[in-house]
């Protein structure tokens, strides 16, 4: 994880994680990189990204595979295609998934900039 601050304290911790600016949320919202994207870019995590295939594999939709749809910085929380709730009223809504508890399968290749940065670093 990201050191947003150098204390140990929890509180200090959490303040930290809740009050951080939005360059610094992208980079907490990362997760783990699968065998094969590991050998290949040399890295273990990346951040996540709208358009990125995830394999979540903690909680209730553990083992299922899909795109992220949506990146919440606010809520530290991802959405995931086919991870859904359904409501009383019995409509369907995406539900929250924190990028800690996914893998990436797969990087979202329209976008070259982020491959030029991986490649720099």
């Amino acid at each position: 994880m990201v050191a947003l601050t150098k204390s140990k304290q929890p509180r200090k911790q959490r303040k930290a994680l809740f009050n951080a600016p939005l360059h610094l949320r992208n980079k907490v919202m990362s997760a783990m990189l699968s065998k094969e994207l590991k050998e290949k870019l040399g890295k273990n995590s990346l951040p996540i990204r709208k358009g990125d295939v995830v394999k979540i594999m903690r909680g209730d939709f553990k083992g299922h595979q899909g795109e992220v749809v949506k990146v919440d910085y606010k809520r530290y929380r991802i959405y995931v295609e086919g991870a859904v709730n359904y409501r009383q009223d019995g409509k369907e809504s995406l539900y929250p998934i924190h990028p800690s508890n996914v893998m990436i399968v797969k990087l979202y290749e329209g976008d070259e900039k982020r491959f030029k940065q991986i490649k720099k670093e």
